[in-house]
């Protein structure tokens, strides 16, 4: 089964993540299929970049995002426009919206 999940990079105490799309036996910093963005915890608010049309490929394909994951998804809404992609709703206007979403989200990039 395929899980999209958190890998940790960056120093010590200075944690990122790459969102990655993994077998659910490969350890969390080991092999994995692709690479579907990025988290950075310590900005405010929290930035996060990703290639949702590559995520809608992965969760048509069965894979489940982790917890974590899971919840980062449903706090950029990127879960509420997956389920209108699978409802029938066109995914080139919904990826055209959630550009313009990520476009106008004010990050600092001054980490904590």
């Amino acid at each position: 089964m395929v899980r999209i999940r958190l890998r940790r990079v960056g120093l010590k105490g200075q944690p990122s993540y790459r969102i990655i799309a993994a077998d659910k036996e490969s350890p969390r910093d080991g092999r994995f299929l692709e690479i579907l963005g990025s988290y950075n915890p310590r900005t405010e608010p929290f930035t996060f970049q990703v290639n949702e049309e590559r995520v809608y490929h992965w969760l048509n394909n069965g894979a489940q995002p982790s917890e974590s994951v899971a919840m980062l998804f449903r706090s950029v809404g990127l879960t509420t426009r997956y389920e209108r992609v699978k409802g029938g709703e066109a995914a080139e206007a919904v990826l055209k919206e959630a550009g313009e979403f990520y476009a106008n989200r004010k990050v600092n990039a001054k980490t904590n």
